[in-house]
């Protein structure tokens, strides 16, 4: 039944299909709960969905470093090749309180290496740690090494230069410089 009264027609509806506040409330109730439902279940999957990420991130950074470190071992067999590669190590005598500042490493008159040690190395190297300094390359036959460290020994300056000649055969070559501060700064040259 529609009646016009000035206006658009008005439907009424028969008293079972009318509103009431009960019905509106929980209408209201109804759509409220299902809209708070959705975004909770939209955010336990994006939960899901980033520790997922997280997961395949943690694995690709695990093969980045794996990658890294066979490249590394690649680029050193590729660029110093074992039967002309010479390493070079240094480590302090025991129980010295020389303290080394700096150390420079020549071969055949070339400078190959020099190194300023900051405390953290310092204190690595007293407490019997080694440091690789140099690695290279060198042809077969008779070479010079020319070392030059300087530091402190009971709070004076010492400086010290030495050369060691040492020989190259076919296989690699690893020398180790053991410094100490007795009576000055001392150098020792072995390796095999």
């Amino acid at each position: 039944m529609e009646t016009k009264v000035g206006g658009p027609p008005v439907r009424h509806l028969p008293p079972e299909r009318r509103p009431t506040r009960e019905r509106a409330l929980a209408a209201a109730i109804g759509l409220l709960c299902v809209l708070l439902g959705l975004p909770s279940a939209a955010d336990e999957n994006s939960k899901q969905q980033m520790q997922s990420l997280d997961e395949q991130v943690q694995e690709i950074k695990s093969d980045v470093l794996g990658i890294a470190a066979e490249l590394t071992q690649l680029e050193e067999k590729l660029l110093y090749p074992s039967n002309t590669q010479v390493a070079v190590f240094v480590s302090l005598a025991e129980k010295e309180d020389f303290r080394l500042d700096s150390l420079e490493v020549k071969i055949d008159g070339e400078p190959v290496a020099h190194h300023i040690y900051s405390f953290k190395e310092l204190e690595a190297l007293q407490k019997g740690g080694v440091q690789r300094i140099y690695t290279g390359n060198v042809a077969t036959g008779d070479h010079q090494i020319e070392v030059t460290v300087a530091g402190k020994v009971g709070g004076s300056d010492v400086s010290s230069t030495e050369s060691f000649t040492f020989r190259k055969e076919v296989e690699p070559k690893l020398g180790e410089l053991t410094l100490a501060g007795s009576g000055g700064a001392s150098i020792e040259f072995g390796g095999s």
